[in-house]
């Protein structure tokens, strides 16, 4: 038998999530390494989901309030071997290559400021991510304002030129 459910991901004010999946215990210390060496002030929180052995959540970061919320929402989600980062003062494009050539790291699901909905599958076994949902359904197709609009944004913020 399989259940399958949607857990609605709370992002803290300010904050981006990055959830994915890796496998094994390691994960946490080299992620919050690999958020550390990107430098530039971010202050991020990191929770893990073991699914064997003590099948703790296992938590680390540098931000105490970021790493309690990781630790509650990755209990929340309850998927063996998924992750879950909150980071503020930065963005994922500043750490996401980093984190995806972890040696650990599998797969990641999502990395957004967006409304975040994961959808679990639970067995007699135990529970995986089957997919997200990231923000919401589109609203049309870009016109040419739109365009300049994005171009603006994206020199204003300092990531094109």
């Amino acid at each position: 038998m399989v259940g399958i459910k949607s857990v609605e991901i709370e992002i803290p004010e300010g904050c981006n999530a990055i959830l994915g999946q890796s496998h094994f215990i390691k994960t946490v210390e080299d992620l919050y390494e690999t958020i550390a060496e990107a430098g530039g002030g971010i202050k991020f929180g990191i929770a893990f989901c073991e699914s064997s052995g003590k099948k703790l959540i296992r938590s680390d970061g540098n931000d105490e309030e970021l790493v309690r919320h990781a630790e509650k929402e990755a209990m929340r989600i309850g998927a063996g071997h998924s992750f879950i980062i909150f980071i503020k003062n930065g963005f994922p494009v500043n750490v996401l290559n980093r984190i995806k050539n972890a040696s650990e790291v599998c797969n990641i699901y999502a990395a957004t400021a967006n409304p975040l909905q994961v959808i679990v599958a639970e067995t007699e076994k135990g529970r995986g991510i089957l997919g997200v949902i990231d923000g919401e359904k589109p609203a049309g197709i870009e016109k040419e304002e739109d365009k300049k609009e994005r171009k603006e944004f994206l020199r204003k913020l300092g990531y094109k030129r």
